[in-house]
């Protein structure tokens, strides 16, 4: 994710200073709640993994782990919106790494810059095991050729004699809540103050997956768009013309999660 200095010591502030936050209700919708999914639960739930150069000298983010970029507002602002658009019932966010116990209670993860990871041998059969027991993940947020391909290679540690497909234009993804016609590409904030939707050369927004025996999606990924920005992101008033993507960010983010938990 790219950032003008700006943005990234806004940013900063932000999460370190709660209090500092727009107010939570900036962005939550007047219709009351579509009761279709009632009986549903769900939780964000961010992984904590292990990536290139931890441990060494070499600077990370601005921001720190690229694990927990847009967090904490990410999760919490995302949560408010299902819980308020939806009837599904909403737990509060959390942190777990892979090797966590708890990982298969909960049926849907998010990784964040999964480009940036690199598994430990020991935690492959476990996050393999999760997805064929039908477990499912959100991988979001990297960008461009570069990006892809190490996110290539750490999934074909993960399933050597599985493919990474193209979501078709006309999968139940794309209807599962909101119609949504084609796949958005939603700006980074520091792309948007650019003038720009797109970032390192990621200029093509793709929804990809892995499938399971079954010819279940095992997994979306997020490739050349930032759901995480746009949902960290949607209580900055400072920012009004942002509010197209925080729009396209929740419609779409709101469609993954609700076919992972039907499916």
């Amino acid at each position: 994710m790219t950032r003008p200095r700006a943005a990234l010591v806004a940013l900063a502030l932000l999460v370190a200073v709660p209090a500092l936050q727009p107010r939570a209700d900036a962005q939550l919708p007047n219709a009351s709640a579509d009761d279709r999914f009632a009986g549903l639960q769900w939780r964000f739930v961010r992984i904590r993994y292990h990536y290139v150069n931890e441990g060494s000298r070499v600077p990370e983010d601005f921001l720190g782990e690229p694990w927990g970029i847009d967090a904490p507002a990410a999760e919490q602002n995302l949560s408010r919106r299902v819980k308020t658009a939806t009837a599904i019932q909403v737990e509060d966010p959390i942190l777990i790494a892979l090797d966590d116990r708890r990982l298969y209670e909960y049926p849907w993860i998010y990784f964040v810059e999964p480009s940036s990871m690199r598994m430990h041998d020991n935690e492959l059969p476990i996050l393999r095991e999760y997805f064929l027991r039908g477990g499912f993940a959100v991988m979001d947020d990297f960008h461009g050729p570069f990006e892809w391909d190490a996110f290539q290679r750490e999934m074909k540690r993960l399933f050597p004699d599985r493919e990474i497909v193209e979501v078709p234009k006309d999968h139940p993804v794309f209807s599962s809540f909101y119609k949504i016609d084609g796949y958005p590409q939603i700006a980074g904030l520091g792309s948007f103050l650019q003038g720009r939707s797109w970032e390192k050369g990621g200029v093509v927004p793709h929804l990809r997956t892995i499938l399971d025996d079954r010819g279940r999606p095992m997994m979306f990924i997020n490739w050349n768009t930032d759901m995480g920005d746009g949902w960290e992101w949607s209580n900055a008033e400072e920012y009004p013309g942002y509010v197209k993507y925080t729009a396209m960010a929740y419609r779409m983010g709101i469609n993954e999660i609700i076919y992972a938990l039907t499916h």
